[in-house]
């Protein structure tokens, strides 16, 4: 481990989303190829390929044990394999070590769940995907509906995409704006998407109970303590 670099650590695991790491991990790899302060590393149990919710599987750069303390931590979320991986262990205790000594813990999507089992978000605000938002209550948060939420030294992104807006915020946190600017215009981050900006309003899936229910029941099969405690919190 280079002992004279602030180590910006991105975990993965089974299941999760790939853009949930991918676009921030462009974001801050960029911020670190010019403050040479910093550096970036992909952690896992493993260093062997893993699934994702797609097609494409991902290697880690590192395992836990070889990057214990990291400066700064980003956890990436995703469906149901994220709901199991709160009953992953030995993920959970590299979150709640490695979270505790962190400057900045960070995460995208529903990898704010997986920072609340590790008791990283107790009486914080935070956010995470629109669908499981009210489910940061069982981890003691506060459920916020923004793009973006920063509390103290936690910063939890909204769904997938999010992760960049994030990446982002911490770019300009950490080296300034000119350079969070600059690499804004170097990955020609400008949203315009075809079919516009999202209308709340007519968010699909009305009522989320059932969908949250059967995804929460699937993946806690195996947790029926996990799996109650979330189920308290799907609303209905």
């Amino acid at each position: 481990m280079t002992e004279d670099k602030k180590t910006i650590a991105f975990v993965v695991y089974p299941g999760m989303t790939p853009l949930d790491m991918v676009g921030p991990l462009t974001v801050l790899d960029g911020m670190a190829s010019t403050a040479q302060e910093y550096r970036t590393v992909v952690v896992g149990a493993t260093k062997e390929p893993i699934t994702t919710d797609n097609p494409l599987r991902l290697a880690a750069s590192h395992t836990f044990d070889e990057v214990p303390s990291p400066y700064a931590l980003l956890v990436p979320g995703g469906a149901e394999p994220t709901l199991k991986a709160l009953a992953d262990e030995q993920l959970i205790e590299y979150l709640r070590h490695a979270g505790a000594n962190a400057e900045l813990v960070t995460s995208v999507c529903t990898g704010s769940l997986l920072l609340g089992q590790a008791g990283l978000l107790k009486g914080r605000r935070a956010t995470t995907h629109w669908m499981f938002r009210e489910l940061l209550r069982a981890f003691g948060a506060e459920p916020v509906a923004e793009r973006w939420v920063e509390d103290g030294n936690v910063i939890t992104a909204a769904g997938v995409s999010a992760g960049i807006d994030l990446a982002l915020h911490l770019v300009e946190r950490l080296v300034g704006a000119e350079i969070a600017r600059t690499i804004q215009f170097v990955i020609e981050y400008d949203p315009k998407p075809p079919q516009g900006p999202l209308d709340w309003s007519k968010r699909p899936y009305g009522d989320l109970k059932p969908l949250l229910d059967h995804s929460v029941n699937e993946a806690l099969a195996d947790e029926p303590a996990l799996r109650d405690r979330l189920l308290a919190h799907t609303g209905g």
